[in-house]
C-alpha cells in the first residue's frame, strides 16, 4: 500500500470489510451498480467536454452526446450493469445527455486543467510527523482565479450541510494549499440531481485549518487500521447495492434474519399486532 484517497477513506470508514474484499484481496466484482456506472460515463464526458474547451475547439451537443454514448458502450462491454428497481438503460442514457445540455449552456468561465493529478504527503503540519503515505487524487476542474470543482450525480439534491462536511472536499483544498502555497479561491460543488425534473445546482463552500486537521486526524487513523488488519463490517442502506453481498457474513445474516421473521410474521400474523 503506497497511497490513501478520499475514495478508500470513505469506503473504509463505510464499511471496512468492502475495503479488505475491494482492496486487499481484490475480489473481481460480479457487477457495477448503475449509479457509479453513470458517474463515471459523465464524469468522461465533461473531461472530454473541457479538454476541447481549453484547446480553443468549438464543442457540438451532438458530439458531446456521441461521447457519452460511446463511453456507455464501454462501460456495459467491461461488465454487468446493475440497475435499480424501476431503472432503464435509455433513461438514464437520455438524462445523462439532458444533463450536459445544462452544463454545456451554463459554462463560461475559463479554467486551468480537468481531470488533474495530485500527489502529496501526508504529515501534521504542527509537529512535522510524517505520516508515511501519500494521498493522491484528481481535481475534476481548476477554474482559472483558483476555484476548483467536483462534480457530482445524485438522487436527491446535497445539502449544504452534506457538502461543507465532505472528506473530499477538505483532502483536495488541502492538496491544493499545500502544492500552490496558497488556499483556493473557493470550492465549487456543481450537483446534477436525478430527480423527476433534472436540475443542476451549484453551491460554494471552502475549507479552514481545523478542518484540515480533522481529515488528517481521519486519514491517520484509518491507515493505522488498514496496517494492523483492522476490517469491521457496517451494515446501512449502502448493503443493497454491494458487489460483495454474495460472501459477506453480515449480508447472509440478515437474509437469514428477514426469512424468518417473515416465516413467523406468516405462520403467526397477529402476534405482534
Amino acid at each position: 500500500m503506497d497511497h490513501l484517497s478520499s475514495s478508500q477513506i470513505n469506503l473504509y470508514l463505510l464499511c471496512g470489510l468492502k475495503y479488505r474484499y475491494q482492496y486487499i484481496d481484490k475480489f473481481p466484482k460480479p457487477f457495477r451498480p448503475s449509479a457509479l456506472a453513470f458517474g463515471s460515463v459523465f464524469h468522461s464526458a465533461l473531461q472530454w467536454f473541457h479538454d476541447e474547451k481549453m484547446r480553443g475547439r468549438e464543442v457540438k451537443i451532438e458530439t458531446l452526446y456521441r461521447i457519452f454514448d460511446a463511453d456507455w458502450y464501454l462501460q456495459k462491454s467491461e461488465g454487468t450493469i446493475r440497475y435499480k428497481e424501476g431503472e432503464q438503460e435509455m433513461a438514464m442514457v437520455n438524462l445523462g445527455k439532458e444533463f450536459l445540455t445544462m452544463y454545456a449552456k451554463d459554462f463560461v468561465k475559463p479554467v486551468d486543467g480537468c481531470e488533474v493529478p495530485f500527489t502529496i504527503p501526508l504529515f501534521d503540519p504542527s509537529t512535522g510527523e510524517d505520516f508515511g503515505i501519500s494521498f493522491q487524487g484528481y481535481f475534476d476542474l481548476v477554474e482559472d482565479d483558483g476555484v476548483i470543482v467536483e462534480f457530482k450525480t445524485s438522487a436527491q439534491t446535497l445539502s449544504a450541510a452534506d457538502i461543507d462536511s465532505r472528506i473530499q472536499l477538505t483532502a483536495y483544498s488541502f492538496a491544493y494549499e499545500f502544492l500552490n502555497h496558497k488556499p483556493p479561491k473557493g470550492l465549487k460543488v456543481v450537483n446534477f440531481v436525478k430527480t423527476k425534473k433534472p436540475k443542476m445546482a451549484v453551491t460554494m463552500t471552502k475549507r479552514e485549518k481545523k478542518d484540515y486537521d480533522g481529515f488528517l486526524y481521519v486519514a491517520k487513523e484509518v491507515f493505522k487500521g488498514i496496517k494492523s488488519g483492522f476490517f469491521v463490517p457496517r451494515m446501512g442502506y449502502w448493503c443493497k447495492d454491494c458487489e460483495y453481498a454474495d460472501i459477506c457474513p453480515l449480508w447472509k445474516l440478515k437474509s437469514v434474519v428477514s426469512a424468518a421473521k417473515e416465516e413467523s410474521q406468516t405462520e403467526r400474523p397477529n402476534v405482534l399486532q
